[in-house]
């Protein structure tokens, strides 16, 4: 019997997510809640475990893909049949020669969809004219220069690109790569039109370049002199998709709809950084590494209990502002995939080395690009830490939800006042940027002193709490 699996919502309402990675194939033989696939929301990658024990007979989208919420992604035989079903065919099989028609994926694209050898490994069906392809991308995806190309080459099941190949010479398409069909779709060349001049009259990239530069001479006016364009220098395209898809619009959303305010201190940190590097050098704290942002989410924290409107949002649909009991403290994390915010529940709960802790353990697993859904809901105020590109300082965007965000600079080593002498100091600038809807000058520029107070003399952490 087959059952077949569709994508599910992944908790977080958003339509579709794309197909990071296959780690099954076609004939494979799965196990219950045995993991299946990475696939990427607008938010973080996520594994799919598989919902039946069986055996894969149908894969229905390839690696980056985009497939809406609901859609079939892999079908199982199941039963006594996939019981009685024999282990993964061998590639030079009968069956693997002639693998059971399937809808469309990203191979049976036309060449000018194309965006690689099909690392499934499982070829080409015949398209399906009353399936509607998924796929999302209308520009074709990031170019692959030439040693990316035999990368891709060397990894693929080159008996599958055999396949490939073959299937193309059926339905009498010009014999190139999917890297060349690339290339020809960025000059605009219609690859039907170009002559090969490789082994069996493979079209390269040289020809497809050539053509391109005849094409281009023939179309120059006579006594006419041509200007250098942006397709001269050539270009990368990027498909907007994934956590930068989510990120900006969650940027736009905020920077249209929030009046953002953004006021500037500039701080004395020299006693943080002295009391940072003490508790370092104390055996008993060295397993919790705890820096300058750690210090200065504490002091956030602290800082939010005398200022509970900067921890709020704007509700406009029943009109009212609704104010948080307990700060759920994003820390934004840049990441392979784009700007990422999880957030630590109950921060203002936390003793200073437990928020070392979440916030190493936060980032360590957004760098690996493992964050959950759930950690990146519900946050209720965020810091970005610039400082650790060596940037002084900035106008953050508020994400939305929230009421404002602190951006923590560089810390730097420089002339400053002190006790009436100019001496050699740590400093650092903050930038709060607010809503102005839910917080007036006064109250942000209130919070940034106090939290400004806490890193100059953390001292007064004993005041405020």
């Amino acid at each position: 019997m087959i059952q077949e699996f569709r994508l599910p919502d992944l908790g977080e309402g958003l339509p579709e997510a794309e197909l990071v990675q296959w780690l099954v194939a076609e004939g494979d033989r799965v196990a219950l809640n045995q993991t299946i696939a990475e696939v990427e929301t607008a938010k973080a990658v996520v594994e799919l475990p598989s919902p039946h024990a069986g055996v894969v007979q149908a894969l229905h989208a390839a690696a980056g893909d985009v497939v809406e919420v609901g859609s079939p992604l892999i079908s199982f035989e199941v039963g006594a049949e996939a019981s009685a079903r024999p282990a993964t065919p061998d590639a030079s099989s009968p069956a693997t020669a002639e693998p059971t028609p399937r809808p469309a994926t990203a191979v049976d694209a036309p060449a000018d969809d194309a965006a690689g050898p099909n690392l499934v490994g499982y070829g080409a069906a015949p398209r399906s004219g009353n399936r509607p392809r998924r796929r999302a991308r209308t520009t074709a995806s990031t170019p692959r220069t030439t040693a990316s190309d035999t990368a891709v080459l060397a990894v693929a099941p080159h008996d599958d690109i055999r396949l490939v190949e073959a299937l193309e010479s059926v339905q009498e398409r010009p014999r190139s790569t999917p890297p060349v069909r690339k290339l020809a779709k960025d000059l605009g060349v219609d690859i039907a039109l170009v002559r090969g001049t490789g082994q069996d009259g493979l079209i390269t990239r040289d020809d497809v370049r050539g053509y391109a530069d005849t094409t281009a001479r023939a179309d120059q006016p006579v006594g006419s002199v041509r200007t250098p364009d942006t397709a001269e220098i050539g270009e990368t395209r990027i498909p907007i998709r994934g956590v930068r898809k989510h990120t900006a619009e969650a940027m736009v959303r905020s920077a249209f709809t929030a009046p953002h305010v953004t006021v500037f201190l500039t701080v004395d940190v020299t006693e943080t950084t002295e009391l940072v590097a003490s508790l370092r050098a104390d055996r008993s704290l060295a397993d919790h590494r705890i820096g300058v942002l750690a210090v200065a989410a504490k002091a956030v924290c602290l800082a939010l209990r005398h200022h509970p409107t900067l921890n709020s949002r704007w509700d406009g649909e029943s009109g009212e502002i609704v104010q948080y009991h307990g700060v759920h403290l994003g820390i934004a994390a840049a990441t392979e995939r784009g700007l990422v915010v999880p957030n630590i529940r109950d921060a203002d709960r936390m003793t200073l080395p437990a928020l070392a802790d979440a916030i190493r353990d936060l980032a360590t697993t957004a760098r690996a690009g493992k964050t959950s859904p759930e950690a990146m809901r519900g946050g209720t105020f965020s810091i970005t830490n610039v400082g650790v590109f060596g940037v002084d300082a900035g106008t953050p965007i508020i994400n939305p939800g929230e009421a404002a965000i602190l951006a923590i600079g560089a810390v730097r080593s420089q002339p400053w006042e002190y006790r009436g002498q100019i001496a050699l100091r740590d400093v650092v600038t903050l930038a709060l940027s607010f809503d102005h809807r839910l917080v007036d000058g006064e109250q942000g520029s209130r919070f940034l002193a106090d939290v400004g107070a806490v890193l100059r003399e953390p001292g007064r952490a004993m005041l405020l709490g």
